[in-house]
């Protein structure tokens, strides 16, 4: 497949060129190379996994997906363009959204509240229009709260609208946080172990709202997961890292019978 091309999934989804290219990435810390000449694309329209056992170099990939680590060698490339060092905030401006593995809300603050801070790279009103709340500013906060209302409808959160986060059992606090991510209406969304501490019943529903958001937004999503059941059954193409070098790359069925990727991670063959 060439970067032009796009295909049909089986479930009638359209895959199309690439969002983001990382072309031979090198990231080292120190002595130690976390990093090793990594390439691999994220093409519009997928669920792209980045899998690996503990210490394969996959947390480092994505924050240098989201520009916390700038490589020593190698290039991102966003939306066809090459991309020199960048704070977060302005790779938030480009439109790219993450979640973390540790949860990172404003625990004080309610679900509603947490969510509506994922428009702050939305608003144009300068910060006295917004505390008189008046004119442009006052239009601006209620088409803002209208998305977020209907990111929570969309989430199944609205009975805990106004609840602060940090009374919220740990898996919807996970769905808080995608909320936010979502809020940002994000071109790529980065989603870093989404499915960890979760039990059964809660990984399946954010396995749900994951396809959701690919099918009905359209958003364009790279994850990182332990979870290899959930990776086979939600990911289009799964990326495989050791010890940070790239050990395969492929469809969910190339993968699990890639021999490597079972010598270094699957152990088995899945079935």
């Amino acid at each position: 497949m060439n970067a032009i091309d796009s295909y049909i999934t089986p479930d009638g989804r359209t895959i199309g060129a690439p969002v983001m290219e990382m072309k031979n990435i090198t990231l080292r810390f120190g002595g130690v190379v976390a990093i090793k000449d990594i390439s691999f694309d994220i093409r519009e329209g997928e669920i792209r996994a980045i899998i690996g056992p503990n210490g394969a170099g996959k947390s480092s990939m994505l924050n240098v997906m989201n520009g916390f680590y700038h490589p020593q060698e190698g290039e991102v490339h966003f939306r066809g363009e090459k991309r020199g060092p960048m704070r977060p905030h302005q790779i938030a401006h480009q439109g790219i959204a993450r979640t973390f593995q540790n949860i990172a809300l404003f625990k004080g603050m309610s679900t509603l509240d947490n969510i509506m801070t994922g428009r702050l790279t939305h608003m144009k009103t300068g910060m006295f229009s917004q505390i008189k709340w008046w004119g442009a500013a006052q239009r601006e906060e209620v088409e803002n709260r209208e998305l977020v209302e209907k990111i929570i409808d969309f989430l199944e959160i609205q009975t805990i609208r106004k609840t602060p986060v940090g009374r919220l059992p740990y898996g919807l606090q996970k769905r808080v946080e995608l909320g936010r991510a979502l809020a940002a209406e994000p071109k790529l969304l980065l989603l870093d172990e989404p499915m960890a501490g979760m039990n059964v019943e809660e990984k399946e529903d954010m396995s749900r709202f994951i396809l959701d958001v690919n099918d009905e937004f359209g958003t364009t999503i790279a994850l990182i997961e332990h979870d290899m059941g959930v990776v086979m059954d939600i990911a289009d193409r799964v990326v495989v890292m050791d010890y940070g070098k790239k050990i395969g790359d492929g469809t969910p069925e190339e993968v699990r019978t890639n021999q490597d990727v079972i010598d270094a991670y699957l152990g088995v063959a899945h079935d």
